[in-house]
């Protein structure tokens, strides 16, 4: 049995253990399952790993895309770019635990950046680690963008009290990586002046749990187009399915040699 999992808090939104499940039911080989750690915080990591020993990998979600980076042994080129890690590989080696993290949000979102969208300006709610992957995605696409947060930290960063009326005018692709609105608090939403959205904008959610929240449903009422985050959660999935395989495929070549 190979053992694969999703760490976080909370986690009651996500469906991803009924996408590897029936990924997994479709593919040969070693059995292989997935479930949800609902982590309170990663102050014994280690002890957690230990409990595990069949742990091969696992997700990254909300609160802990940033705060897991001191505890790996190494990242790939995704995520030193994007300084967030939603996906890590495990592997043991002398009773010893390597941890290497990736990035696949980014990519997930990259693909499903809608394409009227190219040459406008774009608002990035919130500034975690799915806010960083966003960033890195917009770059990548040639879209400047300014992040709204709780506080203003550094260039190309506003305080949500800054965000006036003109900036959403001006800024029409608007971008929620926030988990506000998500399962199970349903009714909250991020403080825009939404009386500034119109029909030029497209209000994009990475939330897919519920799959209208009051984010985009405020939207549609202003006649603005409107993406939920299921098909970037299918995208960095498949990224990460290929990083999981990869992964085993390498640790039975290191078996066999040793």
């Amino acid at each position: 049995m190979i053992q694969y999992g999703l760490i976080g808090f909370p986690l009651e939104h996500s469906k991803s253990p009924e996408w590897f499940s029936k990924r997994f039911s479709e593919l040969s080989g070693p059995e292989r399952s997935y479930r949800l750690f609902c982590l309170k915080n990663l102050d014994h990591f280690d002890r957690f790993l230990a409990e595990y020993p069949f742990l091969s990998g696992l997700n990254v979600t909300i609160p802990y895309k940033e705060q897991i980076l001191p505890l790996l042994t190494g990242l790939d080129s995704s995520a030193q770019k994007t300084g967030a890690v939603n996906t890590i590989t495990i592997s043991r080696v002398s009773g010893r635990h390597i941890l290497t993290g990736y990035n696949t949000d980014w990519a997930g979102f990259f693909d499903t950046i809608p394409p009227e969208m190219q040459g406008e300006r774009a608002l990035i709610l919130g500034s975690g680690g799915s806010s960083k992957a966003v960033g890195y995605a917009l770059k990548r696409a040639g879209i400047p963008f300014l992040i709204v947060s709780r506080s203003k930290t550094g260039p190309g960063i506003i305080a949500w009290e800054e965000l006036s009326d003109e900036m959403v005018r001006s800024h029409r692709f608007i971008i929620n990586t926030t988990p506000l609105g998500m399962f199970p608090e349903m009714n909250q939403a991020p403080p825009l002046p939404y009386r500034a959205i119109t029909p030029d904008h497209h209000l994009y959610d990475l939330i897919y749990n519920p799959e209208m929240t009051v984010f985009l449903k405020t939207g549609r009422e202003k006649n603005a187009r409107t993406t939920n985050g299921l098909r970037m959660l299918h995208n960095q999935a498949t990224r990460t399915l290929e990083i999981f395989l990869r992964h085993e495929q390498e640790a039975q070549l290191y078996q066999a040699s040793g």
